[in-house]
């Protein structure tokens, strides 16, 4: 996905709840930067990020981002930072309730 991104659609049921994303692995290289964003579909497949809702950050066990959000249905987003020359593999954690 060099340039590009993977976004994965999530729910969530109950309003307020703790919301945590993180990306636990991503590589080759282990030390690359990516891109990660929450926000809503648009109705041709974008994810739309929320205000202060993308990151990029390497691979951590602490989330990128966290916070509350409301009952719905979301979407996740990894992306290239600028940096990929080929593909990279990744771990998205994503908590909710």
């Amino acid at each position: 996905m060099v340039g590009g991104s993977d976004i994965h659609s999530f729910t969530v049921t109950t309003a307020g709840q703790p919301t945590s994303v993180t990306l636990t692995t991503a590589g080759p290289p282990p030390t690359i930067f990516m891109g990660v964003g929450v926000g809503s579909m648009t109705a041709d497949g974008v994810c739309t990020f929320f205000s202060q809702a993308s990151v990029v950050t390497q691979a951590s066990p602490t989330p990128a981002l966290s916070g509350t959000i409301a009952a719905g249905t979301y979407c996740v987003a990894v992306f290239d930072a600028g940096n990929q020359s080929a593909s990279v593999d990744y771990t998205l954690t994503l908590v909710h309730y």
